[in-house]
């Protein structure tokens, strides 16, 4: 078997922070903006460490997958996208709830079973979910939700809303059959879908180089399909974001589907304890110096933004999810009354009898 290529060697060169591929012409955000989208990384990493540490000391039951290092594809693209457009997530998904506007308390308290939790209690780390904003669900069956974006589009262009259907899934997925079930169907409808890969490198513990035909998963494999498929760092959050509102724009003008794979690196391993010991030391240090948060605080020095001003948003984001870790634990237990609740339609089995 083969060892998972570097980074240089797909197409990224993540060891030269002012190369093409990790600074991409544009306007791009202003140092304010980009400020507001560093502390939004900053709080989605504190929250991630703050899941971590709640596991361990047993106060988090059930497993969890840590999306610390994948800040900015979720924070990017939620920035290019409009309130009511559709994202559906993976069970490594934290990251994309928190984009979409949960809080740091909605998700803790759900990942600590307790009643104030996004689901009430009901979803737990793999199936948070924030359907006020649009943002329908995290899902446990790898690939399951690509079919359910494409379904979320045709439902866009039928009520003529103008709205996109955005699903985000990691490389493993470009293995599934539904993952080209669904490029192909929403290529034959011409559907307004963009279809994310949050490319980390492995599916679970195997590097997807060793059981993929093709270089990139899933950029590769779009052409097949007739759709665009492009590649962007994922760690860079301003890369993200315009490479998603151009794509999004594709898709509202009735172009079609797009798909963007977005090459990123998971800080811990694959789910609950596990050390990731199956990668290789070298490739972890080359990706740890591309830390989303450091390539962002490269962009802010760049436009003249004081460390000081940065590490004031960083006191901010550990004051928020400390507060929302004290209040997830100090919150009540579901009450066993609503167990049956937002499980039928109308709240409950009753209408069966």
């Amino acid at each position: 078997m083969t060892r998972a290529p570097q980074p240089e060697a797909r197409g990224l060169d993540i060891t030269d922070p002012d190369s093409p591929e990790t600074r991409p012409e544009g306007t791009g955000p202003d140092a304010g903006q980009l400020l507001a989208l560093y502390e939004e990384m900053a709080v989605i990493r504190r929250t991630e460490k703050a899941a971590h540490d709640l596991f361990m000391t047993g106060l988090v039951k059930g497993t969890t997958h840590l999306a610390a290092g994948h800040e900015a594809v979720a924070v990017g693209a939620s920035a290019a996208l409009r309130d009511d457009d559709y994202v559906f997530a993976t069970y490594r998904g934290h990251h994309h709830a928190l984009a979409r506007g949960a809080t740091p308390e909605e998700c803790l308290a759900e990942l600590m079973s307790r009643a104030t939790g996004l689901c009430g209690a009901k979803g737990g780390s793999m199936h948070l979910t924030k359907a006020s904003r649009n943002m329908l669900g995290s899902y446990a069956i790898v690939g399951a939700h690509l079919p359910m974006a494409v379904g979320a589009a045709w439902s866009a262009r039928l009520r003529g809303t103008e709205q996109i259907a955005v699903a985000f899934f990691g490389d493993g997925a470009t293995n599934i059959g539904a993952f080209h079930e669904a490029l192909n169907l929403a290529a034959v409808w011409k559907l307004p879908v963009l279809f994310v890969c949050e490319n980390n490198l492995y599916m679970e513990y195997t590097a997807i180089a060793d059981v993929t035909a093709v270089a990139n998963p899933a950029a590769d494999r779009a052409p097949a399909y007739g759709i665009p498929g492009e590649i962007v760092d994922g760690n860079d959050v301003v890369a993200v974001r315009e490479a998603v509102a151009r794509l999004a724009d594709r898709a509202r003008a009735g172009e079609g589907p797009s798909l963007l794979e977005a090459q990123t690196y998971r800080h811990f391993g694959h789910s609950r304890a596990d050390p990731a010991a199956y990668r290789p030391a070298e490739e972890v240090e080359r990706w740890l110096k591309h830390d989303p948060l450091d390539v962002a605080r490269g962009r802010l020095a760049d436009l003249g933004v004081p460390a000081e001003t940065v590490d004031a948003a960083d006191e901010r984001a550990a004051a928020v999810v400390q507060a929302a870790v004290e209040a997830a634990k100090n919150a009540p237990a579901p009450d066993p009354r609503e167990a049956l609740t937002d499980v039928w339609a109308d709240g409950g089995a009753q209408w069966r009898t």
